[in-house]
């Protein structure tokens, strides 16, 4: 069997070393028209990759996941009512009365009102299924309301943590000499600053009235030590032979890192992009329940201060549900980024996605139909 005509366990087609450079260099010298230029880029930067993320189960997982969440955020506060109080009764347990209630009279089983379709469902309660704490707000409604800003400290956290250690990583380790030695005593000065003190300080001079700017501030001592990291990693590859084959060919820095450099880094990029997003939903849930931030934006935090504080969720465990739900959802969200990070690591190997391209090569091409 040749080896072109090897299965992968991805789902691809492997190749040898010779056909995948071969036919990667090969389709910088095929001259193309614009249509075609257009399907080669659409297939080898959008479609391969998504057949290969589409081809690891935890990418998937990860992203239906991910998906949930965004989806709670933009859509779920469009179609829920906001949460205000006496909405329930206080302290109303999910799905009250449970399976007990087929036996239990006046439990919360009432086949009359809980229908899908005009077909009676038994067993289940729909009006406040997650139950209600102290104040009589649905905390599924909470929740649902509480993901928004959620997810606008992941990101803006993420993106800040993770976009200055890149920068400032990858210049500092390719530019190397001055560079290096002031981006690198920024770094340090950063690191050795205590971080959760930091946090607390920043927040009491300054109380951060919108959730992006909560996960920019919780965002500020993540980044020095993905910076170094990176930055031993560009000093391994700026010695690689490609990368020396690229200078000797006089191309600019810019293209040598966003082609031949940073690809190899995503990977790991992309690792601590789901690492620095748990970290924002760690503190800022911490912060909150703690009282250190102010308590102007709904969070998951917030709602576990009222179950502990209220409901005194930890000593009376029939009110334990309180801590219980928005527990279970930063874990189910973490769970999802730690997936994708992991699943995200076979589309940036060029190897694995070189397989899924339709369009790598010149010669193998059939031309098109007249």
């Amino acid at each position: 069997m040749s080896p072109t005509d090897e299965s992968s366990t991805d789902g691809g087609v492997q190749l040898s070393d010779d056909q995948l450079f071969g036919q990667l260099a090969d389709s910088d010298s095929v001259e193309l028209s614009g249509r075609e230029r257009f399907a080669r880029i659409l297939d080898a930067y959008v479609l391969a990759p998504g057949r290969v993320a589409w081809n690891d189960w935890r990418t998937r997982f990860g992203i239906i996941i991910i998906t949930l969440f965004v989806l709670a955020g933009t859509v779920g506060p469009r179609l829920v009512e906001a949460p205000a109080t006496n909405q329930a009764p206080t302290n109303h347990p999910p799905f009250v009365g449970g399976f007990g209630a087929i036996t239990e009279e006046g439990g919360w089983i009432d086949p009359a009102q809980a229908s899908i379709g005009g077909v009676s469902v038994p067993w289940l309660s729909f009006e406040f299924p997650l139950g209600a704490d102290n104040y009589g707000s649905p905390i599924g409604r909470q929740l649902v309301h509480a993901t928004p800003d959620m997810l606008e400290m992941v990101v803006a956290g993420a993106i800040v943590s993770v976009g200055f250690a890149t920068l400032i990583g990858v210049t500092a380790g390719y530019k190397g000499g001055r560079i290096d030695s002031v981006l690198m005593s920024l770094t340090d000065i950063v690191m050795t600053m205590p971080g959760l003190p930091l946090v607390i300080v920043i927040a009491a001079i300054y109380p951060p009235r919108q959730a992006w700017l909560v996960g920019v501030i919780l965002a500020i001592d993540a980044w020095p030590g993905l910076a170094r990291a990176l930055r031993s990693q560009v000093l391994t590859l700026r010695e690689e032979s490609y990368v020396e084959a690229s200078r000797t060919m006089g191309l600019p820095s810019r293209t040598i890192l966003s082609r031949d450099i940073v690809p190899q880094l995503m990977p790991y990029v992309l690792i601590n992009a789901a690492q620095a997003g748990r970290k924002v939903i760690f503190e800022s849930v911490a912060l909150y329940f703690l009282g250190v931030l102010p308590f102007t934006t709904a969070n998951w935090g917030i709602m576990m201060d009222t179950a502990y504080s209220e409901a005194f969720a930890l000593v009376d465990l029939g009110n334990f549900y309180q801590l219980l739900w928005p527990m279970s959802a930063i874990v189910i969200i973490s769970f999802g980024f730690i997936l994708f990070s992991q699943g995200m690591d076979r589309v940036f190997n060029p190897r694995i996605r070189a397989r899924h391209t339709k369009k790598v090569g010149g010669d193998d091409e059939q031309p098109p139909a007249e």
